[in-house]
């Protein structure tokens, strides 16, 4: 118990740049709260104490402002972000490290009792604040769902979807595009309109920085390739003079690319 404590501190540590301390992070963060409550109430459920589940979580709403269902399974390194009016709904499973933000609802859209009626999240997904992910469908492996979309969809694993109904935009270049980003740190919110000019310019910076590194790398091996060759080469010495017009074409193509 202790150890997955802990591991549940550092995640928000390692994503929230506001928090500056273990203790601070224990004592003032009610998403961590309501996690260390979901816990024993989801014991509760699973072992058929349902009203007991139930009050554990019924507390837990009333002292953190998240409604977590007694009834949802919650990976590993889950990080509730201020997370007020978070409603996760009894048939949700959220997977390893999903961040998710406030006013988040996973709910259902059918009344069928023992159906799969809420959604899955895969592992690392990104819920931004006041989205709606409604019915039993999967959100896949680093997917992000931006600000106050409502997804009544399934989403692939790392695309992003935006809107009202949502949409998928640049799966593709989102997932190389968050690669880089991830270099430079954290992306909060996980994706922002496409009509901001700071979030054009800052995607811009982010692909021209991630094309310099590959262009980058290919020069190195290149030149590690090139001094492989010569050290042949002075091995054979009647050899040298097409080794060295070989290197010269392999740069000047180099170069040209």
């Amino acid at each position: 118990m202790f150890s997955r404590l802990r591991s549940d501190i550092q995640c928000i540590l390692d994503r929230d740049p506001a928090a500056r301390t273990r203790w601070e992070v224990l004592t003032c963060y009610p998403g961590l709260h309501a996690l260390i409550l979901h816990r024993p109430a989801h014991w509760c459920w699973g072992h058929g104490l349902k009203w007991l589940g139930r009050f554990i979580s019924h507390i837990a709403r009333f002292l953190t402002g998240i409604e977590i269902h007694p009834g949802a399974h919650i990976g590993d390194g889950v990080f509730f972000d201020h997370a007020m009016g978070v409603v996760v709904g009894e048939t949700a499973e959220i997977g390893d490290g999903c961040t998710i933000y406030q006013g988040v609802t996973l709910g259902g859209t059918s009344l069928y009792k023992g159906a799969k009626r809420h959604p899955t999240l895969g592992r690392n997904v990104v819920i931004g604040a006041g989205a709606q992910v409604l019915g039993g469908f999967t959100v896949g492996d680093g997917a992000k769902v931006g600000s106050n979309a409502v997804v009544t969809k399934p989403v692939p694993a790392g695309a992003t979807a935006v809107g009202n109904p949502a949409r998928i935009i640049q799966a593709e270049l989102d997932v190389k595009r968050e690669e880089a980003a991830s270099k430079m740190g954290f992306s909060a919110y996980g994706v922002t309109q496409n009509d901001d000019p700071l979030s054009q310019a800052m995607r811009g910076l982010i692909d021209t920085a991630a094309a310099q590194e590959h262009q980058i790398a290919m020069l190195w091996q290149t030149i590690d390739k090139l001094s492989a060759q010569r050290h042949e080469a002075d091995c054979v010495p009647g050899d040298a003079a097409r080794n060295e017009h070989f290197e010269a074409a392999k740069l000047n193509e180099l170069v040209g690319k």
